[in-house]
């Protein structure tokens, strides 16, 4: 294979190893038709980790029902832990929590842990693609949704990504992924908001400036021709390697622990003056089909490990956040994509189920149990599913709203149609949160639609200076399908217009604004 050939091939799913052992692939490519999105700037330093737990984790064996505990011991009772071993938690005697789980217990006994009962979404799906799809887009269950939820809050927030960026008000990554495979969570209308640091070798190769050893092979040179040019393009390296360079002494963290590995890094970057704004980390293994526990010790066994670690990262995670002085700065959740069903198998384990807890965790957070022990039939069958007590878009835009500090009518725009009628205000985070801290001046936002995603139509908002205004609808070919409106204004206004798309299929289109010597393009993305 010739060298050109190759680097069409790669150059687009690999680059530059970051830190010591984390390679780094930057995931926000740009587009050829979009080379300016639209504008926001929400003035906060607040920051938002999320924990994906990969595989289906069992939430019954992980925050257990006391209240109910006979009913919940009968329908596993090659799996229940025991009641003696379960641990308490301080004024609420209903729960406890799995007992590897001794960090989290010393957490929400210090009021910075809430458990959210019962979390999941109507019509569920038990593929573990289809479903962590679903949690990633927040979609409905019968909708195909191609923007990640966090990515379109970045979008807002930073409207003329990639275009411009880094700049000096804003010279850092939006979001960071540590993991192998780019997360559709940070996925926005045209670019990913995220860039992809693959584990935590990777990071400390790109502060050290090292790479992994290549074989003494002609494909091993050009990987290594790969990468070199990589890191040389890399447009946030050297932010990150600053950040991570600020940072000497972090408090302990377990070993042999991968989690903990990637929440090492991301204190180390929060404290080291990253204002990126969202961290994506994950931690697999959970879709526990058989040998759950062991037979002899059910307090023990492949799911007590991963509980356990779990629970020991996130604990190490909060001691540095206070250690480095900047828990007030953030706030975590853990997620699934789905849970496990009420009643265990015959092979000493539980399969694909419904909803199950999440756990929102840091010092601004207003700690506790929200929601009731799920609801367990007298006889459980093979087929039993934990029902939903909360819509898990009803937690996304709490913390939108709660953490991020943007307003609910923004909030609601960010979410595909037919969901804001079910979205609940819940008790997450403590009150007067949000503050501004920190002014972002990187974007304008002249042009806006809602909602965004749509169905069929949606209302298109933008500012004019006066005098001719131009609005053009444009497909991701670049071909113009009309001129939407073209008027004269007489002063400066803001103004709407509707945009009816029923006619045309699914998929990117733009509505680009043109206003005397100013013009800019806001992404608009159809769904079924």
């Amino acid at each position: 294979m010739k060298r050109r050939e190759f680097l069409g091939k790669s150059a687009s799913v690999a680059l530059p190893a970051l830190i010591s052992g984390y390679a780094v692939k930057a995931l926000n490519e740009n587009s050829p038709l979009v080379q300016a999105l639209m504008g926001g700037g929400t003035d906060t330093d607040h920051v938002l980790v999320i924990i994906q737990l990969s595989g289906g984790n069992d939430g019954l064996n992980m925050v257990i029902p006391i209240s109910t505990y006979g009913l919940y011991n009968a329908a596993r009772t090659n799996i229940a832990i025991p009641q003696n071993s379960i641990l308490s938690l301080n004024g609420y005697a209903n729960t406890g929590l799995h007992p590897s789980m001794t960090g989290l217990q010393t957490m929400y006994n210090d009021n910075k842990l809430k458990v959210i009962q019962a979390v999941g979404y109507p019509q569920p799906n038990f593929s573990h693609f289809r479903a962590t799809d679903i949690w990633m887009t927040a979609s409905n269950s019968n909708q195909e949704v191609y923007t990640g939820w966090a990515g379109r809050y970045l979008n807002y927030e930073y409207p003329n990504f990639p275009n411009g960026y880094p700049n000096s008000n804003d010279p850092d990554p939006l979001a960071i992924q540590i993991g192998s495979t780019a997360s559709l969570v940070a996925q926005g209308p045209t670019v990913n908001m995220a860039i992809s640091i693959t584990n935590a070798t990777a990071f400390y190769q790109l502060i050290s400036g090292t790479n992994d050893a290549v074989p003494a092979t002609k494909a091993g040179k050009e990987l290594n021709y790969i990468r070199n040019i990589t890191k040389q393009t890399q447009q946030y390296g050297s932010t990150i390697t600053a950040a991570a360079g600020r940072v000497t002494t972090q408090s302990p963290y377990p070993t042999n622990n991968s989690l903990a590995d990637q929440l090492k890094i991301v204190a180390r970057l929060v404290k080291g003056g990253l204002k990126t704004r969202v961290y994506m980390v994950s931690f697999g293994g959970f879709d526990t089909h058989s040998l759950q526990t062991t037979v002899a010790d059910r307090t023990i066994g492949g799911h007590a490990t991963l509980l356990g670690k779990v629970s020991n990262a996130i604990k190490a995670f909060q001691d540095d956040l206070i250690f480095l002085g900047i828990e007030d700065r953030v706030v975590g959740m853990t997620y699934s994509e789905f849970g496990r069903r009420i009643k265990s198998n015959s092979s000493v384990g539980t399969d694909h189920g419904a909803a199950a807890p999440m756990f929102v965790f840091g010092k601004p957070v207003d700690g506790g149990v929200l929601g009731d022990n799920p609801t367990i039939q007298s006889v459980a069958s093979v087929n039993d599913n934990v029902p939903m007590q909360y819509d898990f878009r009803s937690i996304y835009s709490t913390l939108l709203e709660k953490w991020f500090c943007l307003p609910k009518t923004t909030v609601q725009a960010l979410f595909p149609p037919n969901i804001n009628g079910r979205l609940q205000d819940l008790p997450l985070i403590k009150a007067n949160t949000c503050k501004i801290t920190i002014p972002n001046t990187s974007g304008s936002s002249l042009i806006t639609n809602y909602p965004n995603p749509f169905t069929s139509k949606t209302t298109i908002e933008f500012n004019t200076n006066g005098g001719h205004t131009l609005i053009q609808i444009i497909d991701t070919a670049g071909r113009l399908l009309m001129n939407l409106l073209e008027v004269d204004y007489p002063v400066a206004s803001r103004q709407t217009v509707s945009f009816d798309a029923s006619h045309l299929p699914t998929g990117v289109y733009y509505a680009r604004l043109q206003n005397a010597a100013t013009q800019q393009v806001r992404p608009m993305l159809k769904v079924r």
